[in-house]
């Protein structure tokens, strides 16, 4: 099907906006749908460029996203840059693994991915025990966490904040609100070392990758607007992004077997 220019830019801001609303209010999970999206809603029809492209938005709006969070108090610079320092190292190998492996064998290994973090969603984030910032021997454990997920990011072209998240107040002890203010710092480091390694390759649709900026940039500010104000239904946002990603997942893994 082609598609017409500006109805595929009209798409790409409203997916876009999804992107960054989603990681603006839950720190994550949202920035999984970028690549389905594009590939299935905006109509970029190759797998390798629908991950650089999202790698690139999912950078933009994640940084952007991270203003109101910093300006909020929630961020924790010394964990945030110490994550990111071993986690870039890590998205550049597994963005540079992910070039290589076939597109359809690719998306198979991310719709797999997708089920596993709805089912990690749908457990649900345990944010009690407070604020235990700093742990003991906090740098080290950031330094390892950090690294294993910027590969995983970086294989796969997501944000990661999925595991960020968690990765973030298990090496550190932060509370869950300071973790996905935290989160976004790592979320643009790992995502722009993708999209840089990506766009070397020629593998970015820059005009795709506008749209989706223009719209999450949009999305993530109210986003995180409404962090506080939906606080008390967090849980249940958790439940419906994790369906969608379930039921995205399940198309994406059926579609690609069947070849």
């Amino acid at each position: 099907m082609i598609m017409l220019p500006a109805l595929q830019d009209l798409l790409a801001v409203a997916c876009g906006s999804l992107v960054g609303f989603s990681l603006a209010l839950i720190g994550g999970g949202g920035s999984i749908l970028a690549t389905p999206l594009l590939l299935y809603v905006v109509g970029v029809r190759d797998p390798h460029l629908a991950i650089g492209t999202s790698a690139v938005a999912v950078a933009v709006n994640a940084f952007a996203n991270l203003i109101p969070h910093a300006r909020a108090g929630h961020v924790r610079w010394r964990a945030a840059f110490m994550f990111a320092a071993t986690g870039v190292v890590g998205a550049f190998v597994g963005s540079t693994l992910g070039k290589l492996v076939d597109g359809q064998r690719l998306l198979v290994l991310f719709a797999v991915l997708m089920l596993v973090v709805a089912a990690l969603m749908l457990r649900g984030r345990r944010g009690g025990g407070g604020d235990r910032y700093p742990l003991p021997h906090m740098f080290s454990r950031l330094g390892a966490v950090g690294f294993g997920a910027g590969s995983l990011s970086g294989f796969f072209g997501i944000g990661g904040g999925f595991l960020i998240v968690p990765g973030l107040m298990f090496a550190s002890g932060m509370a869950i609100i300071e973790a996905i203010g935290t989160s976004l710092f790592s979320v643009g480091a790992f995502a722009t070392t993708t999209a840089l390694n990506y766009a070397a390759s020629g593998l970015v649709d820059w005009r795709a990758a506008i749209g989706f900026i223009a719209g999450g940039i949009l999305g993530g500010w109210l986003g995180a607007m409404g962090a506080h104000r939906l606080a008390k239904t967090r849980g249940t946002l958790h439940v419906v992004f994790a369906l969608a990603i379930v039921a995205v997942g399940v198309f994406m893994l059926v579609r690609n077997l069947r070849g």
